[in-house]
C-alpha cells in the first residue's frame, strides 16, 4: 500500500463528506426558515399569537443557532440539541396538557428534568475537566 495514495484518498473522502455536510446544513437552514415564515403567516392570518406558536418559533431559532454555531466552529455542542428537546417537550406539555393523563404528564416532566440535569452535568464536566481545543497540539503520551 502506498501511504501517500492513502492520504490523498482520505483527504478526498473528507472533502466529499464536507460538501455533503454543508449541503445538509443548507437544506436544514432553508427548511427551518421556510417553516418559520409559514408559522408567522399562520399567526398573521389567525390574528392571534399563542404560547405554542412562540415556543415553536423559539425551536426554529434554536435550530438556526445550532447550524450557525456549527458553521462557525465546525463543532456541534451537545447542549444545543438538548435545549431543543427541552423546549419541544415544554411545547408538547403546553399544547396537550388537557388531553394528557397524569402518568404521561409525569413522564414528560421527568424527561424535561432529566434533560436539564444532563445539561448541568455537561456544563460541570466542561468546567471541571476542560479539554484541549486543538487535539493535534497535545504532547504525545509516553
Amino acid at each position: 500500500m502506498n501511504p501517500a495514495k492513502d492520504r490523498l484518498f482520505a483527504r478526498l473522502a473528507l472533502n466529499v463528506l464536507g460538501v455533503f455536510e454543508a449541503i445538509g446544513l443548507i437544506v436544514i437552514t432553508l427548511a427551518t426558515l421556510f417553516a418559520g415564515v409559514f408559522e408567522v403567516n399562520a399567526m398573521i392570518a389567525a390574528r392571534t399569537v399563542a404560547l405554542g406558536d412562540l415556543l415553536l418559533l423559539f425551536l426554529y431559532l434554536e435550530v438556526l443557532a445550532m447550524v450557525g454555531v456549527y458553521f462557525r466552529s465546525g463543532q456541534l455542542p451537545v447542549r444545543f440539541p438538548i435545549y431543543i428537546a427541552i423546549v419541544a417537550l415544554a411545547r408538547y406539555l403546553v399544547l396537550d396538557m388537557k388531553s394528557l393523563d397524569a402518568w404521561r404528564m409525569l413522564g414528560v416532566t421527568a424527561a424535561m428534568l432529566l434533560l436539564a440535569v444532563s445539561v448541568l452535568v455537561i456544563r460541570y464536566g466542561h468546567i471541571r475537566f476542560p479539554y484541549d481545543e486543538n487535539p493535534k497540539d497535545r504532547d504525545p503520551q509516553p
